[in-house]
Formats: structure tokens, C-alpha cells, sequence
């Protein structure tokens, strides 16, 4: 068992709030440049092509297109390409290609596959030379600086910010630019959150703990998946997302007591929903831990209110990851190294 006190996952984490501050100093020109250039081509459709926390940053960027342009988005699998060698046919098609390491051979192909059919392609990457960046269209480096922990933090999160801050100035959106602008004093804030009432819960159930379920609905259903797997890659726990609708079709089921919730409720549309399938669950004995205050039978845990409901989720996540660190420790666990697993994953 380990007894760790300093680990490369906490100082990430920490460093995510001065890291958006420079991102959104120093790289407004190609996300005002790119949000001009959405605007000129237009697109009838976006796809996403991504993988692992990669995917669950596309994810949350689908929400925010689709809510606030109105555009739809689809999530393209890498081996329509690597494995089967189809093609795609996206004219009047914008692509956003997420990877930290723009090195899997899977997402390249795809990306290729992508601009071949005539997609604009724009990557998210954190290395600028990388054969992603180099192969598509427009390149945006996230600029988060080495990575040493295995699993992704400050990548996953300066991916969404990126991703938004294109979003806004396709839109020409200054309520989301301010509220962009107010992301690193709200991940300080975020920071803050206390979430060790859940953490001592699951320490204490580790024992006999199975499984739990991590809800969200719309954009904070992508931090919900970010989560779960969190909960896989850095405390050994199976956890599975849902959002606050589909788990009420079916999976709801096997929610009985002893069994635990994590319900990610913003503070947008979807709130009263995550907050109602919260306490039905709750009704079955089982623990559920919400980020929302003053519910009847549910664990309230901490969260920060932002200045747009598309922002929200986004600085739960920072909290979680707080949590996360601390509860692997608890467990004994290293979170730096997960086993079994490498930095830069290359599937083909």
C-alpha cells in the first residue's frame, strides 16, 4: 500500500487554473481566427473524432455546438478508417480532432479520411508538431505543457476550453467570451470545493463496494463520463455514466442499497431533472452524492456557479478531480501510474 503525499496528477490539477489564464492570453488570435473562419464556411454538420478523455472533451464540445449554433454533431469512430478503410463523404463539414499527443494512428486516419471528403478539419492538441496537428487544416495547441501523470487533467480541461472559445467566437457570443474569461478564478474556486464527505464514504465501503453510477444530463453528461472512467483508471472502482433520463430506462434496476450515486446537477436546464431522478434513486437506499444544495435524502457536495450554464460543468470536473486524486491516495493507490495503462495510448 502506498502513502503518498505529492503526486504529478495534484500539481496538474493545481496548475489548471494559471494554465487557462495563459491559453487565453496568448492563443486569441487562432480561436478569433478560426471562429471567423466557422462562420464564413458555414457547415451543415460537425463530427468529432476522438478517443478516451479526448472523447469525453468531444462530447461536451457536441453539446455546446448543437445548444448554442443549433449545428449537429456526430461522434465519427477512428476505425470506419484504420480497421474498415471506408471513406466519408462531409462536404460543407467542419471537424474538430482531439488528441493530446495528435500520435494515434487511429485518430490520423480518421482526420485524413475526414479532410479527404472534403471536411475542414480543425485538431486540439498539445503538441504542435505532432503528425495531427501537421496533417489537418488549422491546429490549436492547448498549450498545457508536459503531462506526467497517466491519467489526463489539465488536457482534458484546456481541450473544452479551446474548444468553447472557438465556439464563442463563431457565435460572436460575448456573454460565453465573458464567462470564458472567468474560468481560471472559477477553477480556484472549484479547487476549494469539498467533496471529502464522498470520499470518506467510498473509502469506507471499499470493502464491499461493486459498482457506482455517475449521472449528468447534457453537457455535464460528458463530465459524468470523464468521471467514471476516472473512477476506473485511478481507484480500481467500475463506475459507469448515465444520463439523469437513460438511467431511469432500465439501468436504475440494480441501484439498490449499499449501492452509490455521484449526480452532476448544473445550474442550467437540466438541473430539476438530475435533481428528480436523484431522489427516486435515493428512495431505493441508495447513497446519492449531488453537487446541488439543500435536497431532501441526497449528500450535498460543493460546487461553483458560473456566469453561463455552458461553463458550469466544466468547473465541476476540476472539482472531481481534486476529489479523485485524494480519494486514490486514501485507498492506498498511486494515480500517477494506473496499471496496466501508458501516457500516449496508439490503437490503429
Amino acid at each position: 500500500m502506498t502513502h503518498l503525499t505529492h503526486t504529478h496528477m495534484a500539481a496538474e490539477i493545481a496548475s489548471i487554473p494559471d494554465l487557462t489564464r495563459h491559453f487565453l492570453t496568448s492563443d486569441r488570435g487562432i480561436t478569433e481566427h478560426l471562429g471567423a473562419l466557422l462562420r464564413q464556411q458555414n457547415p451543415h454538420v460537425v463530427t468529432t473524432i476522438a478517443r478516451g478523455s479526448s472523447d469525453h472533451a468531444a462530447s461536451y464540445i457536441k453539446y455546446a455546438i448543437e445548444l448554442l449554433m443549433g449545428i449537429p454533431v456526430s461522434s465519427t469512430g477512428p476505425s470506419i478508417s484504420s480497421v474498415y478503410g471506408g471513406s466519408m463523404h462531409l462536404q460543407n463539414a467542419a471537424t474538430f480532432a482531439i488528441s493530446q499527443s495528435g500520435e494515434s494512428p487511429d485518430i490520423i486516419a480518421m482526420s485524413d479520411t475526414a479532410k479527404q471528403g472534403g471536411s475542414l478539419v480543425i485538431s486540439l492538441t498539445n503538441n504542435s508538431t505532432s503528425p495531427l496537428a501537421t496533417l489537418s487544416d488549422q491546429n490549436i495547441n492547448i498549450g498545457a505543457g508536459p503531462e506526467l501523470s497517466v491519467a489526463a487533467t489539465k488536457t482534458f480541461v484546456l481541450s473544452i476550453v479551446a474548444g468553447l472559445t472557438v465556439i464563442a467566437h463563431w457565435k460572436q457570443d460575448q456573454e460565453l467570451l465573458t464567462a470564458i474569461e472567468d474560468l481560471p478564478s472559477n477553477f480556484e474556486k472549484a479547487l476549494d470545493c469539498d467533496w471529502s464527505s464522498l470520499a470518506d464514504h467510498i473509502a469506507f465501503k471499499n470493502t464491499q463496494q461493486q459498482s457506482l453510477y455517475v449521472l449528468g444530463r447534457g453537457p455535464s453528461s460528458a463530465i459524468a463520463q470523464e468521471c467514471a472512467l476516472k473512477f476506473k483508471e485511478t481507484c480500481q472502482l467500475h463506475a459507469e455514466a448515465f444520463s439523469s433520463a437513460e438511467v431511469l430506462h432500465g439501468p436504475v434496476s440494480i441501484a439498490q442499497e449499499g449501492f452509490t450515486v455521484l449526480a452532476l446537477a448544473a445550474k442550467d436546464a437540466s438541473n430539476q431533472s438530475v435533481i428528480d431522478a436523484s431522489m427516486q434513486i435515493a428512495k431505493q437506499g441508495v447513497d446519492v452524492f449531488i453537487t446541488a444544495t439543500n435536497q431532501p435524502t441526497l449528500n450535498s457536495i460543493g460546487s461553483v456557479q458560473t456566469q453561463h450554464p455552458i461553463t458550469g460543468p466544466l468547473v465541476q470536473v476540476v472539482s472531481f478531480y481534486n476529489f479523485i486524486e485524494q480519494l486514490s491516495r486514501k485507498l492506498g493507490l498511486n494515480p500517477d501510474q494506473p496499471p496496466h495503462l501508458n501516457k500516449v495510448t496508439e490503437t490503429v
